[in-house]
């Protein structure tokens, strides 16, 4: 055995862009032969994305990731001392309804060597691997420079057979090829579960990961390795592309790696990177041009605003202050300072002809009748339409404004504040809100060299100021009852008795719970948005509308 290098392709695919996604994996292994480097490896499902759901299905999918794949092992042929991992979907023939196998291919010299099958395949929360794969039987064992080095995909180290049967076949080192989606916290429980595998064993480790924003899903990076005692010994920066390299001794009685080592960066900083990167991508990979949201002088179209300018810019971003009566001074001076801070397009467009317009129109209809949500949803339902008409003729995307807190108790409005193409803080709950609102202010990740909030948005008591002398917590439990209650029930599945018992009041826990239920057919309706946490409103949380259960 001989000394060599491996490099981890942390790098950002587009789901569907195979001929785009293999050019990438060619520049990768031509930047990796510059860096001396003898392995590359190229995170799951590299050449088509991930993930590409029902896109698996069609055969002409599955042709076209063929004919990417075999442009890689063409390129090949001009680095023969270069081994490249590929994922890539592969259709299994006489596989029920159509589906096909998660694959990791060995490519060298212009030859594929060999293949492995991902083995174990999600099927929880955000995952519906079963209903694309088939899963594989067989271990892939393969050699680069005299070491033998066992392949795994994604989930096969999340559990003790796959590598044992690797080390069992003669593998010495591990190579794991990833598209683990980003939530808060995952980064160190990937690490932990990873040092359980090389442990088990014996084995040092390198796991290569997806980075980028899709749809829903965020994939963070920090790929790592990890040595057979369960040390981290290298890692890449998260939320960025980066090839990672690997040095891999096989000199002493045991081989070890080395690399360098980025710093994983705290719970507030990973979530402000994981939107950043999911608003830049979502807008980036869908082509459009830029951004549109209402600022209100308050703490969430603040955030939003906040990430925005961080994403792609503050001469790509556009924001509309829209004054109702019901809008507080401070709210349009707040608003003013804020876009001035941070050099957006700002405008104001009264509503309030508006909205005298609408209750004009429905007089007679609401004749004898108070004054009730009725006219604050119509409020929102005028800014929503004015929005919607700038983005349409400018061609820029709305960005929704409605935190967690708000979509779980259906404290927004259909058609109003809801309208909008991505809603970028739909799993970031209202007491986290201001943290990150509070951490931007003090934090400079992509050195603007701005805070960019007014601390008196982050101070002063939310409002949807849709009536007079309004606040959020006269219609909610206060944010840290409310947001905790949410955590137990929706994200920990906890029942009500059990999270009465946990210390909170029976009628707020039941008043929360039946808010979240009944308000089931608003968040069918909302945009998409990126998913941070254990669970989100989305992919990963899928209950029906019409629903008699009450648990």
């Amino acid at each position: 055995m001989s000394n060599f290098s491996i490099a981890s392709a942390q790098f950002n695919f587009v789901v569907g862009d195979m001929q785009g996604n293999a050019r990438k994996i060619i520049d990768a292994a031509a930047q990796a032969v510059a860096e001396g480097v003898q392995l590359l490896l190229t995170p799951e499902l590299a050449i088509c994305g991930y993930a590409a759901e029902d896109l698996f299905q069609r055969p002409s999918f599955l042709a076209a990731c063929e004919v990417a794949l075999q442009t890689v092992v063409d390129a090949s042929s001009q680095w023969p001392e270069l081994t490249i991992v590929v994922g890539h979907p592969k259709a299994a023939l006489h596989a029920p309804h159509g589906r096909c196998y998660n694959v990791a291919s060995v490519v060298r010299g212009g030859q594929l060597l060999a293949s492995y099958r991902k083995q174990l395949l999600p099927n929880y929360r955000e995952f519906d691997e079963t209903r694309y794969f088939v899963e594989g039987a067989q271990t892939c064992v393969f050699d680069v420079a005299g070491t033998q080095v066992g392949l795994l995909i994604c989930e096969d180290a999340w559990a003790s057979q796959p590598a044992r049967a690797a080390r069992a076949a003669g593998a010495q080192v591990l190579a794991v090829i990833n598209a683990s989606p980003f939530q808060m916290d995952k980064v160190g429980q990937r690490e932990q579960v990873v040092a359980e595998r090389v442990r088990e064993t014996g084995l040092p480790l390198v796991y290569t990961h997806l980075v980028g924003g899709q749809d829903e899903l965020v994939f963070d990076g920090h790929s790592f390795a990890m040595n057979a005692d369960g040390s981290v010994v290298a890692r890449a920066p998260g939320f960025e592309e980066k090839l990672l390299l690997t040095h891999v001794d096989t000199s002493g009685p045991a081989i070890k790696l080395s690399g360098e080592i980025a710093p994983q960066g705290d719970t507030n900083q990973q979530l402000w990177q994981a939107l950043v990167l999911a608003v830049r991508d979502y807008l980036g990979k869908t082509g459009f041009p830029g951004a549109v949201l209402g600022l209100s002088g308050g703490i969430d179209s603040a955030l939003v605003l906040a990430i925005a300018v961080d994403a792609i810019g503050a001469d790509k971003v556009r924001t509309v202050m829209m004054p109702s009566p019901y809008t507080a001074d401070i709210s349009w001076i707040d608003a003013r300072d804020m876009a001035k801070r941070l050099g957006v397009q700002y405008e104001e467009i009264s509503i309030a002809p508006m909205f005298e317009g609408f209750k004009a129109a429905l007089a007679q209809d609401f004749a004898g009748r108070a004054e009730d949500t009725t006219e604050e949803n119509l409020q929102a339902r005028i800014r929503g339409t004015l929005l919607m008409a700038l983005s349409n003729k400018f061609g820029s995307i709305v960005l929704t404004t409605g935190n967690k807190s708000e979509m779980a108790t259906g404290y927004c409005t259909l058609y109003g504040d809801m309208a909008g193409g991505f809603a970028v803080i739909r799993d970031v709950l209202k007491t986290r809100v201001f943290e990150l609102a509070r951490w931007r202010n003090a934090n400079d990740p992509f050195g603007t060299g701005r805070e960019p909030i007014p601390e008196r948005i982050i101070t002063r008591p939310p409002s949807a100021e849709l009536r007079p002398d309004q606040k959020d917590q006269d219609s909610l439990p206060p944010y840290e009852v409310l947001d905790a209650i949410i955590v137990r029930y929706m994200e920990q599945d906890a029942d009500i008795d059990s999270i009465v018992a946990a210390g909170y009041a029976r009628a707020d826990v039941e008043r929360v719970v039946r808010l979240i239920r009944v308000n089931e057919y608003k968040r069918r309706q909302a945009a998409v948005g990126p998913r941070l946490s254990a669970r989100g409103f989305g992919r990963d949380w899928r209950y029906p509308i019409t629903n008699g259960f009450r648990g």
